[in-house]
């Protein structure tokens, strides 16, 4: 395609969620608890000790949701499922309501035109697997191959897209490198272990879905990327610059891709880092149909032997635009990351499974929600995916992050990413300018970006 005019016929215009950021009654019809629900439970770890105990009410409101969706004209919509709604200990018996539920979501989209894309795990680990030592135990990769395998089993006539894993880089370095998402440990000695049983899980989950039939669907796996650029020209700043290139951005790829870890791994966890079984390597290697690309933001990295697990800090950039999570804003990253992606590990078809922002948006009082600066950085982002798509990259859908306001993570409710804004205390939806704008895009098959 150009570098102008529209998007694909076949292209998928998408929104993002999560279920334990939007869906709330975590505990209804026989669920069982998640590391996140303890974990929000706790004090002195979530911004105003808030959880998602109500989050969005998706999960008595949803059909209210993807009516909103259908309005808008969204024709995919990313949700992950909570594995401990559908298997309350982790294993074993199957709550069956848990999975009406999934059942239900899947339905409905389908009947308003819009394609079910569902994760598998977006950070959610039931509680009593935690409890078992969780992505830490090596056996929590079958755990999560057997999960897998009930959804393929009973959900997949509904779904057409799968994504095993969300970002598990986060899983590991916030989980057990900062401490700051679940279990909260700060264990560098531990983190290759997560690493490698949670590649070792997708790669389980993967031939679970070949297993039950290769005829109908699509199954993949979403990271997160970040270009890192290196503060000057020092050999060190540019060594430094690799150490985190390699640790955010390859860790996961290059084995699932290439059949390695990058030897960078080495200098970044020193004797933490083990020698892994051949056989394992060539399980991870089992190959994907697409590969989900989550964009937000750039780095600028020194050498920093006191800085970060790479040696690293970063160096912020004062004179660019931030968002609300000081984020800088970046678009080109996005379509320098697709580029790479292609010249490193082929023409792998690609999604955009999550970009967007935060902003201060208008007191949710309001009748409108003139949110410009996140509808400009949508349109800057869709514009720097169709360059990238005109310089030859197989990018077949977009997801906005996020279809709703939600509970974001360790912020509560402080952040707000939706195209829909939520007034929590009321549950009432808007629908902010940029959803609108993304519905103009939507309609106008991306010719509306033009200027």
């Amino acid at each position: 395609m150009s570098e102008s005019g529209s998007f694909p016929s076949a292209f998928l215009w998408g929104a993002a969620t999560s279920a334990y950021q939007i869906e709330g009654s975590p505990l209804a019809d026989g669920a069982g608890p998640s590391n996140w629900h303890q974990f929000c439970h706790e004090p002195g770890h979530i911004e105003n000790g808030e959880s998602g105990d109500v989050a969005c009410d998706h999960y008595r409101r949803y059909r209210e949701d993807v009516e909103l969706m259908a309005r808008i004209g969204i024709k995919a919509y990313r949700f992950s499922i909570s594995w401990s709604r559908v298997l309350p200990k982790g294993c074993g018996t199957v709550n069956e309501k848990g999975l009406e539920f999934y059942r239900r979501l899947s339905d409905s989209l389908l009947e308003n035109g819009i394609q079910p894309f569902a994760t598998l795990y977006h950070w959610d680990l039931p509680a009593a697997l935690e409890a078992r030592g969780g992505w830490a135990h090596p056996d929590c990769a079958h755990w999560f191959a057997d999960y897998a395998l009930v959804l393929f089993q009973r959900l997949r006539d509904q779904i057409p897209y799968w994504a095993t894993l969300n970002e598990p880089w986060v899983v590991v370095h916030a989980g057990y490198i900062e401490g700051s998402h679940p279990p909260g440990l700060r264990s560098p000695a531990t983190a290759p272990r997560v690493t490698h049983t949670l590649l070792r899980g997708h790669a389980l989950a993967v031939q679970a879905f070949r297993a039950e039939g290769s005829g109908h669907g699509q199954i993949g796996l979403v990271v997160n990327l970040e270009p890192k650029r290196a503060a000057s020209s020092d050999p060190a700043d540019l060594a430094a610059m690799e150490r985190a290139h390699a640790y955010m951005n390859r860790q996961f790829l290059d084995p699932v891709l290439l059949g390695a870890y990058p030897d960078e791994m080495a200098a970044v966890f020193g004797r933490a880092w083990p020698r892994f079984p051949d056989q394992d390597m060539r399980l991870i290697r089992e190959p994907i149909d697409f590969l989900g690309i989550n964009y937000y933001s750039r780095s600028v990295v020194r050498d920093d032997p006191a800085g970060d697990l790479c040696g690293v800090s970063r160096v912020r950039q004062a004179a660019a635009e931030h968002t609300a999570m000081d984020w800088e804003v970046f678009p080109e990253g996005l379509e320098s990351c697709l580029l790479w992606v292609r010249r490193r590990y082929g023409a792998l078809p690609l999604y955009v499974t999550e970009n967007g922002a935060a902003f201060e948006d208008a007191p949710m009082h309001s009748t409108a929600i003139k949110d410009v600066r996140r509808l400009d950085y949508l349109r800057r982002h869709l514009l720097a995916a169709r360059r990238a798509m005109a310089a030859g990259v197989d990018l077949r859908g977009y997801f906005v992050w996020s279809l709703l306001d939600n509970f974001e993570w360790t912020h509560g409710y402080a952040k707000r990413f939706g195209i829909v804004g939520v007034d929590f205390p009321t549950q009432r939806r808007i629908l902010k300018d940029s959803g609108k704008f993304y519905s103009d895009v939507i309609r106008s098959q991306g010719a509306l970006l033009d200027p």
